[in-house]
């Protein structure tokens, strides 16, 4: 396992994560085997995991703290998420902040959190949606500075929403927020014209999220796939996504390295961008650890091959199914 610097925070991070939503949301889900798959991670170098109070409604954070304190010496990090209080995904515009996350709010999500967890304090905590059009208030601004001062959260985040990588911006200026988790990935590479600048600048963290693009760059999906009636993907691979997506994924088939896979490929292609601090594949299975985390032990993909990956760009903007 390789190690980053995540920001200014100055924590050595797995530069492969744990990103831990399908564990407790998701149809085909056993808690007898998430718990091997987290340890396994663990025993395999992995110290970054990240969850939300969403996620299954706190069950995933119980799960993660539960491993946290099975591994008191392995120094793991902990992020987690505060999610709106209106209970939108994503934000829209226009939405306020008094709305989204008033102060007491941001308080006693925390706590929640902090109970789940069965932590004393919280590495990173998250807004799990954001507008940047909130960046000057400074009631948001005063709550996560008194969190930290009395030592219960130790670093802010936000969670960009889908496609909208440049609505953090602002709100970086501020210096309140310490790390962003954005999606980044083989089709979606615009992250790298105004946030990873910035980011840099800044010495903010950037945590890159579904790698996967929500499974077509695994090179699995037809045109055809479905899932078990509740599953989120269902809503999200409506035909308008589901077919372009594999038509994309079918022409980067050829572009795979002999004895590698697609899945290698597309880990190696965020993990071949040093901005990325930590990429957070969701791993159900123990075969995915052992897969993902030896993806990133295989180092950053060759330079022609990311040229010729750069090609594959696709810009995309938010849509009533992109949630």
């Amino acid at each position: 396992m390789h190690y980053r610097t995540f920001g200014r925070l100055g924590w050595q991070v797995s530069e492969v994560g744990y990103g831990m939503w399908g564990l407790a949301g998701w149809t085909g889900r056993d808690d007898d085997e998430t718990r091997r798959s987290l340890q396994l991670a663990v025993d395999l170098g992995c110290n970054f995991f990240d969850t939300a109070l969403a996620y299954g409604e706190g069950h995933s954070e119980q799960l993660l703290g539960e491993l946290a304190r099975k591994n008191p010496d392995k120094g793991l990090t902990v992020a987690t998420k505060i999610p709106p209080k209106n209970r939108v995904w994503p934000s829209r515009r226009g939405f306020k902040i008094a709305d989204v996350f008033p102060p007491d709010y941001i308080r006693s999500s925390t706590e929640t959190s902090l109970k789940n967890l069965g932590l004393p304090a919280i590495d990173l905590m998250q807004f799990h949606v954001w507008e940047d059009a909130w960046a000057a208030d400074e009631n948001w601004q005063t709550a996560v500075a008194k969190l930290k001062s009395e030592g219960l959260v130790k670093g802010f985040g936000v969670s960009v929403n889908r496609w909208e990588p440049a609505n953090v911006l602002r709100t970086l200026r501020t210096r309140q927020i310490d790390a962003v988790q954005v999606i980044y990935n083989l089709f979606d590479q615009n992250p790298e014209d105004e946030l990873f600048p910035l980011c840099r600048e800044l010495g903010v963290a950037v945590i890159a999220r579904v790698p996967f693009d929500e499974g077509t760059l695994t090179g699995t999906l037809t045109k055809e796939t479905r899932w078990p009636e509740g599953d989120w993907r269902n809503s999200y691979f409506v035909p308008a996504n589901l077919i372009p997506s594999v038509e994309r994924a079918d022409r980067l088939k050829p572009l795979v390295p002999f004895g590698s896979s697609m899945p290698e490929m597309a880990l190696r292609f965020v993990l071949s961008n040093p901005d990325v601090a930590a990429v957070i594949p969701g791993m159900r299975k123990e075969k995915h650890v052992r897969a993902n985390l030896a993806a990133g032990d295989a180092g950053p993909l060759p330079r022609t091959l990311l040229a010729k990956l750069k090609e594959h760009r696709w810009d995309r903007t938010p849509t009533d199914w992109s949630q």
